[in-house]
């Protein structure tokens, strides 16, 4: 993958162009104001911020109207469309539309989230940690973030995170509302949402409707949002200044060679290979009949983006010209601190001490993964079951000693996940159990304590088919009383999914203790002495990594020229006709081939951008300088796929969905009238 040596931020004391997933605090208005001549002052940042919206299962959304509607892309709904949908109601295959309010419906496990306070507690945290190393780093690291999270968390209404930023170099709380009564509002037709499917999957141009609308509820009706994006009358046009408020999720642009290494040439291979097999799996299961492919469509999409997003990451690591100006920013770094004897003594040792948690990463990661990380026993059912088994045990300790997900401040997000009514198929369920036993079996060894454990002299698929039929954890009733019973009732449990979480828990348990107390913990502090170090020399003039928190950036609509080819930035609704071929993926539903009359060709659907964007940013708005909703983030092109080590102004792009496109099919092709009127109406006191 050929990648300019423009995007090495780890040098510059300034970010280049458009690079730059920047934070509320610290976003550099004065630059957007030098480039673009309009500068967002405090009012406006604080408009956008409380108008932007996290979904907490991993993606981004915004407030669209004063009664609580919030617009997202139809990937990040799926996971709720599919659970609501049925054998005889498919609502993926013929989409969803709630003309009034009685019809909107409750989504079983989504949370969305509205940040209204960032505080800085980097002092706090460090004086907490200072001079320790090792376990005791971590231990005491633990305790502060629980604290700090529990005092803030005054209500199931409050969402409070402490958040690691720049790699250990600042620590922050972020507070947030939290809502968990979001109700399904409208969500068009898979195959109109995802038009082209994996072969199209990180292009451009692009031809996707890939939008959906849900509503955030308290007390039983629809939340009065006072800060929300009204829709703009002409949408995005080429050229033009947008920002992008959303939550990207993780980037490694802070990495050192020693883990970008360790990540090309251990985690990424191993990755690829397991979810090429995954692939294989999950689409001959949805070859075997309609409801086989019902269920299992959302899985196979996760699988299939996964697998394209790390193969991107990997072509970009094993680029020759590109990984050598990573070392040589490295080494570039190094000397500036070297030449410092101040900064050599305190911070030189950093490299060091990642490097050498690293080292002893290595040889333990297939374990954790497998057995910690949960691969080896991949089911909806044997996490429900796990979150039970550790849920007994981590109550009863004090919360600051307790694992981080089970804190005070983790409960609500906790409790929805396991009293969802989320369907759980066992069909499906057998077939990722079997997989994940076969792996575990095979990556392991079959003399491995845990896979012995685990299997005994069952077979991988006669132990999984055992596991599913015999558990009685699909029953939320069943799952409420041993959450409640506490560690009796896990102890007196008969449930055999129960019974393998409590079998296999003390190497998982030891497996995490050694990675979060030994190898993380001096990764941590490895970074934290280098985040100072840069802070010593550059300040904070450079934006931290994504950590699936809100961010701000800001870009212009444009397209690209790729081998000499000029791609347009804005691709047109008329367009989209003539690559119907009636054949996956690229067959259009049939209200879209009844509509195509009353579509204007000439409407925009899709657009390119130079926006800094990141997996997590799905469903962010893009908004003009009067943040107003020009159009909607769903992807990025192939050239984005290596934005987790670095940003190309020349190649990488945000693709997003066009907001008059939005409006055309909202119109012409699903008659939504009243959603419509909420999205083009109601602004009247917004301003």
């Amino acid at each position: 993958m050929r990648r300019l040596l423009l995007l090495l931020w780890t040098l510059s004391s300034l970010a280049q162009a458009e690079e730059g997933m920047w934070t509320y605090d610290n976003f550099p208005a004065e630059a957007v104001a030098k480039q673009y001549g309009f500068k967002p002052d405090q009012a406006w940042l604080d408009k956008v911020r409380l108008s932007s919206a996290r979904l907490a299962q991993g993606c981004s959304g915004s407030f669209v109207s004063s009664q609580g509607l919030v617009m997202t892309n139809h990937h990040c709904a799926h996971s709720c469309i599919q659970q609501l949908s049925t054998k005889t109601k498919d609502l993926s295959q013929d989409g969803f539309y709630a003309a009034d309010a009685g019809k909107e419906l409750r989504c079983p496990n989504t949370e969305i989230n509205q940040l209204e306070k960032i505080s800085d507690v980097t002092a706090r945290v460090e004086e907490a940690t200072k001079g320790k190393e090792g376990k005791s780093f971590a231990t005491a690291q633990k305790a502060a973030f629980s604290k700090i999270e529990s005092e803030c968390a005054t209500s199931d209404k409050v969402r409070c995170d402490v958040v690691t930023l720049y790699a250990g170099g600042r620590y922050a709380l972020y507070q947030y509302r939290r809502f968990q009564d979001v109700r399904l509002v409208f969500a068009p037709e898979f195959s109109i949402a995802f038009f082209g499917g994996d072969p199209s999957n990180f292009t451009f141009p692009r031809y996707d409707y890939d939008v959906s609308f849900m509503r955030i509820y308290e007390d039983g009706k629809p939340a009065a949002t006072t800060h929300y994006f009204p829709f703009s009358k002409k949408g995005a046009e080429a050229d033009e200044l947008v920002f992008v408020s959303g939550h990207p999720g993780h980037t490694n642009r802070e990495d050192t060679i020693a883990e970008l290494t360790y990540e090309r040439d251990i985690l990424l291979p191993r990755s690829l290979a397991m979810m090429s097999e995954a692939r294989g799996l999950v689409s001959e299961f949805g070859q075997r009949g309609a409801e086989q492919k019902r269920i299992s469509t959302g899985l196979l999409f996760g699988i299939e983006n996964g697998l394209k997003a790390s193969k991107g990451r990997r072509e970009a690591l094993v680029e020759p010209s590109f990984f050598a100006a990573k070392v040589a920013a490295e080494q570039k770094f190094q000397a500036e601190i070297a030449a410092k004897p101040e900064l050599k003594e305190k911070y030189g040792e950093a490299w060091n001490i990642i490097g050498r948690a690293v080292d002893r990463m290595r040889p333990l990661q297939q374990s954790y993964q497998m057995i910690e990380g949960g691969r080896g026993f991949d089911s909806d059912i044997f996490r429900i079951a796990r979150t039970l088994v550790r849920h007994a045990a981590e109550s009863s300790k004090p919360n600051e000693e307790r694992l981080r997900e089970f804190s005070e401040s983790s409960l609500p997000q906790l409790k929805q996940r396991v009293f969802s009514e989320a369907p759980i198929y066992s069909e499906l369920e057998e077939l990722r159990l079997r997989f994940g036993l076969e792996k575990l079996r095979e990556i392991l060894g079959p003399s491995h304590p845990v896979v012995m454990k685990a299997l005994g002299k069952q077979s991988p698929a006669k132990l999984a088919a055992s596991l599913v039929k015999g558990s009685k954890l699909r029953d939320l009733a069943e799952r409420k009383r041993l959450f409640e019973g506490g560690a009796a009732a896990i102890a007196a449990s008969q449930d055999p999914m129960i019974k393998l979480a409590v079998l296999v828990d003390p190497e998982a348990r030891a497996l995490r203790k050694t990675v979060d107390e030994e190898i993380n913990s001096e990764i941590n502090r490895g970074h934290e002495l280098i985040a100072r170090a840069k802070f010593a020399l550059h300040g904070t003039s450079v934006y931290p990594d994504a950590t699936f928190t809100l961010r701000l950036n800001y870009g212009k609509v444009q397209g690209l020229t790729d081998a000499g080819v000029e791609v347009p930035a804005l691709t047109r609704m008329g367009d989209l006709f003539s690559l119907h071929t009636g054949e996956e993926p690229f067959a259009l539903p049939g209200t879209w081939l009844k509509s195509k009359a009353k579509i204007n060709p000439a409407t925009p659907m899709n657009f390119a951008s130079s926006n800094d964007i990141i997996g997590g940013n799905s469903g962010s708005p893009v908004i003009n300088k009067d943040a107003e909703i020009v159009g909607l983030i769903f992807d990025g092109n192939i050239w984005s796929l290596g934005g987790s080590y670095g940003f190309d102004p020349q190649l990488n792009r945000a693709v997003s969905v066009h907001s008059a496109g939005i409006l055309e099919g909202l119109e012409k092709v699903y008659k939504a009238d009243a959603l419509v009127r909420e999205l083009r109406g109601d602004k009247v006191g917004h301003h």
